[in-house]
């Protein structure tokens, strides 16, 4: 069965997305047949990647609602092992739609577990909030891996996360545990980095990984490419850092 692993932190910008799709394309590219479930709205996981949101339709979205079965969004890469159940702005409507149905914390994990047995990761990339989307991402997941951003408000807002994963851990998913905490777009050469680094560690204990992601400009053109870092420039800092991540992710398994 696949170990279903959430990315989320409510505060944006700390580097979900980007996380999300190089852990995912890095676990394919060491022959571990993952999914990419993008539940944000704004579809970057999907684009980065390499498909094209705005022609991926159906999408999770119509899973949600139910008008559509997952095995009917999933879409292949460009690598072989990497599979995406795509997003894009129709998404948005489902924090509202959501409301008004029935089961709405479980839609994702009901999906999810009728093909888990034929993956061995899903990760699940989710909004910066903690709405419905977040969720259904942190009932359907065994464990929450949370971005940190080496920067000044970097500790904000985790402590109503932990708050969040603590009450879905007692009502809705007693096994959901946190995978571990990833500082990134650090930058060793500055205080605060170091600062920051110490207070996560402080904070999450020997729950923060060793790998620490660098700033890396490859790391923020790649996007635009619709590629991964290890298709878009594999020497370079970011690549290896998420090639280390995966290692320490797989091991934990």
């Amino acid at each position: 069965m696949a170990r279903i692993i959430c990315i989320t932190n409510q505060k944006g910008g700390v580097g979900k997305t980007t996380t999300t799709v190089n852990l995912a394309s890095c676990m394919a590219a060491i022959e571990k047949k993952t999914l990419l479930v993008d539940m944000d709205p704004q579809g970057n996981s999907t684009s980065g990647v390499g498909l094209d949101k705005t022609q991926c339709d159906p999408n999770i979205y119509n899973v949600l609602m139910g008008d559509a079965d997952i095995l009917g969004v999933i879409r292949p890469t460009e690598l072989k092992k990497l599979f995406c159940a795509p997003s894009n702005g129709h998404l948005t409507g489902a924090e509202v739609e959501l409301v008004g149905l029935e089961e709405r914390e479980t839609r994702l994990k009901k999906a999810l577990s009728s093909i888990a047995k034929d993956f061995d990761f899903i990760l699940i990339d989710c909004p910066p909030s903690l709405g419905f989307l977040t969720l259904n991402a942190l009932v359907a997941a065994d464990s929450v891996l949370i971005p940190v951003q080496s920067e000044y408000y970097a500790l904000e807002g985790l402590s109503s996360l932990m708050e969040t994963v603590e009450r879905i851990r007692e009502s809705l998913n007693p096994k959901l545990e946190i995978e571990g905490a990833l500082l990134t777009m650090h930058d060793s050469r500055t205080r605060i980095s170091s600062q920051v680094a110490d207070e996560v560690r402080k904070f999450f204990g020997e729950k923060v990984y060793n790998t620490v992601i660098p700033r890396n400009v490859q790391l923020s053109e790649s996007p635009s490419f619709g590629k991964p870092i290890i298709l878009y420039d594999i020497r370079s800092s970011g690549a290896q850092a998420y090639l280390n991540l995966t290692k320490e992710v797989v091991r934990h398994g």
